[in-house]
């Protein structure tokens, strides 16, 4: 899901930054260029090591220093068939929306979600419907109380729009899809009684 990856680049450092310690400085310019960027190698969350610096020219006419930087990043990479652990954080009668705190744009549509289903009004928020999973006459609320496991299905990097309505959800560089429909995946709680029974079955 994540690993390293190590890039180089120019790198140019403003005048008000100067006053830092260079790592710290050009740690600071990366991460306004880089962090939260969907790259061609995945989504940077963290710039991890700066491994050299090299230059530090001013040019003429021009107030910040130029450096050629090798630098290491932490990259979120997930590949289809992974199974990770989120959180809840919403859904609609579309399926459900899901988040690893850095990254929200993780969507369980409703043809992945276990059957049979129902789909209904959420009666502690009435902006939001909620997801109920029946199995063997018993019901399956899907909400945030607990670990959701899933398994991607898919990993999409949507172009750019050129213009985009005031209204319209913010742009999501990168977009996953998941399923919940499988032995093991969905809320751990819905799998924590069947394990105590595997134990006990195990026991005898």
């Amino acid at each position: 899901m994540f690993c390293l990856s190590e890039m180089e680049d120019t790198v140019r450092v403003p005048p008000d930054l100067l006053n830092l310690p260079l790592e710290v400085a050009i740690k600071k310019v990366l991460q306004k260029l880089l962090l939260n960027k969907v790259l061609s190698i995945g989504l940077c969350v963290s710039i991890y090591d700066i491994k050299s610096a090299e230059g530090g020219f001013v040019l003429p006419g021009d107030g910040p220093a130029t450096y050629k930087v090798r630098f290491i990043i932490v990259v979120f990479r997930p590949f289809v068939g992974e199974v990770i652990a989120a959180r809840f954080k919403e859904s609609d009668s579309n399926g459900l929306r899901l988040t690893l705190g850095f990254f929200e744009d993780i969507y369980v549509p409703a043809p992945l979600i276990p059957r049979p289903n129902r789909c209904e009004p959420d009666p502690y928020n009435r902006n939001q419907m909620r997801w109920v999973w029946i199995f063997e006459e018993q019901e399956y609320i899907i909400d945030d109380s607990c670990q959701i496991n899933f398994r991607v299905e898919n990993i999409s990097y949507p172009p750019v729009p050129t213009e985009q309505a005031e209204d319209a959800k913010p742009f999501a560089p990168m977009v996953i899809t998941g399923t919940i429909d499988d032995d093991g995946l969905g809320p751990v709680s819905w799998w924590e009684g069947c394990s105590e029974r595997n134990n006990e079955d195990d026991d005898t």
